[in-house]
């Protein structure tokens, strides 16, 4: 059975409490990314979403110079590397989020994104058929000989 180790991306670009609005705003638009990990050396401390920035930040009128603290959503639905695909599927759309830091000891190693069970369940569901197919013309060109 496949985990979330077998589709997690591990190069997450993250910010720390040093950080502010502004930088974290840079680095979004930066790497195409609404959710940044917020780290304390490598312990997941806390995530930052796109929609954080607006909500509590801009909105609120902070300025960029704001501090991460402000923004920061420290309640966090994390994984370990060895939870299910399913696990993870179920417990995304049970807390409506996209994203889910992978945490082990504490430390975070990892994030998977709702695209990447997508794009998982579509390979392994395509896979499943072209293997079945080649299968079948394997055995009907075996029993054609």
């Amino acid at each position: 059975m496949k985990t979330i180790k077998d589709i997690m991306s591990t190069d997450c670009v993250t910010v720390t409490l040093q950080d502010n609005l502004y930088e974290i705003a840079v680095k979004m638009k930066q790497n195409d990314i609404g959710f940044v990990p917020v780290v304390e050396g490598k312990r997941l401390i806390g995530v930052v979403t796109d929609r954080d920035l607006v909500v509590r930040g801009y909105a609120e009128k902070h300025s960029g110079s704001t501090a991460v603290e402000e923004v920061i959503s420290k309640d966090v639905t994390t994984v370990a590397p060895d939870t299910t695909i399913d696990e993870a599927a179920k417990l995304m759309a049970r807390d409506k989020i996209r994203r889910l830091p992978v945490v082990s000891g504490g430390e975070l190693v990892g994030v998977v994104a709702i695209a990447d069970l997508a794009v998982r369940e579509i390979f392994v569901n395509e896979a499943g058929e072209a293997l079945s197919e080649i299968s079948e013309n394997v055995d009907h060109m075996a029993s054609a000989r």
